[in-house]
């Protein structure tokens, strides 16, 4: 598209997200229409990234808490090759593509590479437990992609038990209907399901019995603090207590250092994720890998 059609657009999104039925004046200095600006040169490259086949996977390790269980885990992270910025995370171009409907696309195209990798990996389907992928909340609540990712487990049934798909515990109570019907029928399939960032919600523990989760991975901003802050700690205690209950299995995210490890242990929370553990690489140095990753004693 041209320069001038590109920012018309971005008024008329800059003047609709300000309450519609508005004009938007432009001015240079204006902060909301710079940044709709950036979002939509973002889509130009996401548009071209999936037409020349510029998505890449990188894989980050999911490691049990117990030193002495062998079992490793992966949640594969999508990343974009830029002629002008080199390797972009998923954090840069994702908002774009969920404003302006491009996600289901990027998610599409994300299960369909997964699956593909590894089903042409038998080796690495042995030793490996599960590989979590995420679903953005679009994803969650359209029933064409219900359908494909049918289709794709229907194709590969030998992966969808080593396949857990990630949502945001955002999108699963702003779509609970939704939500519940999509996991119901992947669940049926073999797929098992990640609330991610959970406890950043207002409800969580009261919607948390409603949904046929399998794994619960603690927000982040809990974890990263948990040695210094009582609060962050008692939060992540009583998420992995409720979340045992329930006969979820607990994740902790952010594990950036031995102290956090530590502390995470301490509570028995039963999954650890986080630099510490590993940091994301291409998908194909981990597919290549004999000898399975084991947490830090």
């Amino acid at each position: 598209p041209s320069l001038s059609r590109g920012l018309g657009d971005v008024y008329k999104r800059q003047a609709k997200d300000s309450g519609g039925n508005r004009y938007h004046v432009y001015t240079e200095s204006d902060a909301g229409l710079i940044h709709r600006k950036s979002e939509m040169d973002w889509i130009i490259h996401i548009e071209s990234a999936l037409e020349l086949d510029r998505l890449v996977l990188h894989a980050q390790p999911i490691v049990p808490s117990d030193v002495n269980n062998p079992e490793i885990n992966y949640e594969f992270l999508v990343r974009m090759n830029t002629e002008e910025n080199g390797l972009v995370a998923a954090g840069v171009f994702l908002p774009a593509a969920e404003r302006y409907n491009k996600i289901i696309k990027i998610d599409r195209w994300v299960l369909s590479e997964a699956l593909a990798k590894l089903s042409a990996n038998p080796q690495f389907l042995r030793h490996v437990g599960y590989c979590s992928i995420n679903l953005s909340t679009q994803s969650l609540t359209d029933q064409q992609f219900l359908a494909f990712a049918t289709e794709k487990f229907n194709e590969h049934k030998e992966l969808a038990e080593k396949v857990c798909l990630e949502i945001t515990e955002t999108a699963a109570i702003t779509n609970l209907i939704q939500a519940k019907r999509c996991i119901s029928k992947l669940k049926n399939i073999g797929v098992r399901f990640s609330l991610d960032d959970f406890g950043s919600g207002l409800a969580s523990f009261e919607y948390l019995k409603t949904l046929p989760i399998d794994f619960l991975k603690i927000d982040g901003m809990f974890v990263r603090d948990i040695v210094s802050d009582p609060i962050d700690y008692a939060m992540v205690k009583s998420i992995h207590e409720v979340g045992s209950v329930m006969g979820k299995t607990t994740v902790a995210e952010f594990v950036e250092s031995e102290d956090i490890l530590n502390e995470v242990r301490k509570i028995g929370i039963h999954y650890v994720q986080g630099y510490h553990v590993g940091k994301p690489v291409p998908i194909e140095e981990v597919l290549g890998q004999d000898e399975r990753l084991k947490v830090k004693g």
